[in-house]
């Protein structure tokens, strides 16, 4: 199967251009706000609209910082070092997830302190509106035809070969697992776990500990970073990443549930 060449500019009016990456952000946004209102409205919830659309404010700043440094950072260190603005060139792609999340864990805990909120009362709101938001960014990976997937079989029924692939292999569409992994099995699994009171901390360790196994195993059919490749052993950028994820998810559903303190 050939992935069609796909414009990753919808439309372009005059300097003002939409592209699919952009609007995947924006559905992401769309969804956690619709999502953060419904919750809000559920008795005892303890948080307004009001709050939710605060928070998503701080969260979108930091999702944006956060994810711009984190690229730079954790794969492209050695651009930056040749170039300073590199740092601040977002058009030109280039937003890690790991990134994100600690801007957005950043953006939480200042939000903790101007509502008077715990942190992890706040994480354990938040965190059920992330998931899709992450589906939506993978599907405009794949869009764009970019973060393919390791070669794959020529009699696998998913193969296909991206159009910027210059090598023209049949390849793992990887961003699609991701998707559906990382994204929608995620968020099925997190929204029913948080629709009844948990210890604090349980969602949110269920999260790390979902996320984190989720995109430790599907890099294993995602190609590597072509100017990283692995880095200790067999090990990508994305699994070093991911594995704290793994290991503080377990530590907090341990800390949950050996001090259970139930919330709404």
């Amino acid at each position: 199967m050939n992935l069609p060449t796909i414009d990753p500019i919808i439309f372009e009016i005059g300097p003002i251009a939409l592209r699919w990456y952009g609007l995947m952000y924006l559905l992401g946004f769309i969804t956690a706000w619709m999502l953060g209102n419904y919750r809000a409205t559920r008795p005892n919830s303890g948080w307004t609209k009001d709050q939710v659309a605060d928070f998503l404010f701080y969260a979108f700043i930091g999702v944006i910082i956060g994810g711009r440094i984190g690229y730079v950072l954790f794969y492209g260190l050695e651009w930056w070092k040749q170039d300073f603005w590199y740092l601040f060139k977002i058009w030109e792609g280039g937003m890690s997830f790991h990134g994100g999340m600690l801007g957005v864990a950043g953006g939480a805990w200042y939000f903790a302190r101007k509502s008077k909120k715990s942190f992890f009362e706040v994480t354990d709101f938040i965190i059920p509106l992330v998931p899709l938001g992450l589906m939506f960014g993978r599907i405009g990976n794949f869009i764009n035809g970019e973060l393919w997937g390791r070669e794959a079989s020529a009699d696998f029924f998913l193969a296909m070969r991206f159009p910027s692939d210059q090598l023209g292999l049949l390849r793992h569409p990887s961003q699609l697992y991701e998707a559906l992994f990382e994204g929608l099995v995620l968020f099925i699994i997190v929204w029913f776990y948080s629709a009844k009171p948990r210890p604090r901390m349980a969602v949110s360790g269920l999260f790390l500990l979902g996320y984190g196994t989720a995109r430790f195993a599907i890099e294993f059919f995602r190609e590597p970073d072509a100017h990283l490749g692995e880095i200790i052993s067999w090990l990508t950028m994305g699994q070093v990443l991911s594995a704290p994820m793994i290991i503080g998810g377990l530590i907090l559903m341990v800390m949950a549930y050996s001090k259970p303190k139930k919330q709404a």
